[in-house]
């Protein structure tokens, strides 16, 4: 690709590239087609791999100085076909009817449906990783298959597996991009499995999972994983100082998971799927959690809450069998280590509530001090609701782990102004946004930078004050109203100065009026 690809701005392509592939889509319904493109994504990037690394192996056996110099061209062969060489480096083995080579040579062909099944069966079996994780169907026949040649031609048309690529994200920025616009395009149902990047960033950016165990157990297509990575590798740490374990309820959507870690060399072994749920059959039932990033569906009402009355993990009160959102406040304390914290999203409505028992499960754990940080967020930013969202942030331990003791305190953020619209129905957090937020809770954590309250803005308050407001934690409450700036100037004088300057106007516009007759009684016309 280098050609195609470059001769393109790095900026837009993705856009290009999801307009030309949503072009083919016919009258496929999105969350369907997603899984066909995602699909073929994902096996030209692990065939590009592949290929890449069989070409090296080819050079450096054929190579007299190299090591691994083989003189007779036939045996050479074998060396390039060793699934070992390439499982050494986290290569995933593609056979040759899986090839890309292959399947673009065929792409005009009747049966390239079926071709494209065998070549997914065959890296199942090949790849014990990939078992069950590959989306398959693609000889269906609603599938119109010159469409589906026309899209392998599209993909083939962009490296996405090689060095190159590899070190600019590419695929990454492809599988993102169009992760969110399936999610845009399905609208509510696509809310189930992508969170914008804007605010699985700012998640990452507050807590900041350096080094230990980071768990999300409703964790969509992955999201928070792949950013908690990008943040480790930012900040020059060392990838394997992160573990990440994770559950899934949606069986396609857990796939795409699998996928999209798996694409970035992320080890998804504990990514678990089970169609009951976290709550009914928790599969990290021991874990505890260095970090806890999580979206959890807003206001959950089918959660089978009646099934778990007497439920280990509701020490600060049993959740509302008709809402789930203090089943996952809980469920993710539960899971926290002593020193662990939780960033994750919820609806507005878990600040104020007081309905079925909620008030006094978030008394019994602010009372707990485990509340470190609220934020509350603009609207418009989910593809599932345009209803506004909150970030809460639950510390184990404010005494004195890493940071200042902030026992008995919580930070307030009231972010509802910041962000723009990127289209009529959606906003985004810009990267000067994510910043705000973020270095305004690592100042008041104590991580270096001064923390001062700003009005309308933030403010550090004590559970004394918490108290008085009923346990409300509404930022709004608490952060007031932004300071006006004062006029310096006195009323009278102002207003003198003003009038004055109204008259002198008034007698310009009279000259002018007066000008403008004049010259147009000179043309014969009469005003």
């Amino acid at each position: 690709m280098d050609n195609k690809l470059n001769s393109k701005s790095e900026m837009g392509f993705e856009q290009k590239l999801w307009q030309t592939a949503d072009k083919m889509r016919s009258n496929m319904d999105a969350a369907e087609y997603k899984h066909v493109v995602l699909g073929l994504i994902f096996l030209k990037y692990i065939s590009d791999s592949f290929e890449e690394y069989s070409y090296d192996l080819e050079k450096k056996s054929a190579d007299p100085k190299a090591e691994w110099y083989v003189k007779d061209p036939s045996e050479r062969y074998l060396v390039m076909e060793d699934k070992d060489e390439y499982s050494a480096k986290n290569i995933f083995w593609v056979p040759k009817e899986a090839r890309w080579s292959y399947l673009q040579k065929n792409a005009k062909q009747p049966v390239i449906g079926k071709l494209i099944d065998d070549a997914m069966d065959s890296l199942e079996k090949d790849n014990p990783s990939l078992k069950g994780v590959l989306p398959k169907d693609y000889a269906r026949p609603a599938l119109d298959k010159q469409r589906l040649g026309e899209l392998i031609d599209l993909i083939g048309s962009i490296a996405l597996g090689d060095r190159a690529s590899r070190s600019k994200d590419i695929l990454g920025k492809v599988y993102e991009y169009f992760l969110g616009q399936f999610a845009d395009a399905e609208g509510k149902r696509g809310g189930q499995f992508y969170t914008p990047r804007c605010i699985v960033k700012l998640l990452v950016d507050m807590i900041e999972p350096y080094k230990g165990r980071v768990f999300d157990p409703c964790c969509g297509s992955g999201g928070m994983f792949v950013q908690s990575e990008k943040f480790v590798e930012s900040h020059s740490g060392r990838i394997n100082d992160i573990s990440i374990f994770g559950q899934e309820s949606n069986s396609t959507t857990w796939k795409l998971c699998k996928m999209n870690l798996a694409i970035r060399g992320i080890d998804s072994t504990f990514i678990k799927w089970n169609n009951e749920g976290s709550f009914l059959n928790d599969e990290h039932r021991d874990l505890k959690s260095d970090f806890i990033l999580a979206n959890p569906p807003f206001n959950d009402s089918d959660w089978k809450g009646e099934q778990l009355k007497e439920d280990i993990r509701w020490k600060y009160g049993v959740p509302p069998t008709g809402n789930a959102n203090f089943g996952w406040v809980q469920h993710f304390i539960h899971h926290l280590a002593p020193h662990g914290i939780a960033g994750f999203v919820l609806a507005n409505g878990s600040l104020s509530s007081n309905s079925s028992g909620e008030g006094e499960i978030r008394k019994n754990i602010i009372e707990a001090d485990l509340v470190d940080c609220i934020v509350a967020m603009p609207g418009q930013l989910f593809y599932n609701t345009m209803i506004p969202a909150c970030l809460w942030f639950v510390s184990k331990d404010k005494k004195n782990h890493k940071f200042r003791n902030r026992e008995g305190e919580v930070l307030f953020i009231d972010a509802r102004k910041l962000g723009s619209m990127i289209d009529r129905r959606h906003k985004d957090l810009t990267d000067e946004d994510v910043k705000r937020i973020s270095s305004t809770y690592h100042a008041w954590r104590g991580e270096g930078g001064k923390y001062s309250d700003i009005a309308g803005f933030c403010k550090s308050v004590k559970l004394d004050e918490i108290r008085k407001h009923e346990h409300i934690l509404t930022p709004g409450r608490y952060v007031g109203s932004e300071e006006v700036e004062e006029d310096p100037e006195v009323f009278e004088e102002k207003m003198a100065r003003l009038t004055k300057e109204l008259a002198e106007q008034f007698k310009e516009s009279d000259k002018l009026e007066e000008e403008i007759k004049h010259n147009l009684s000179g043309l014969g016309w009469k005003v």
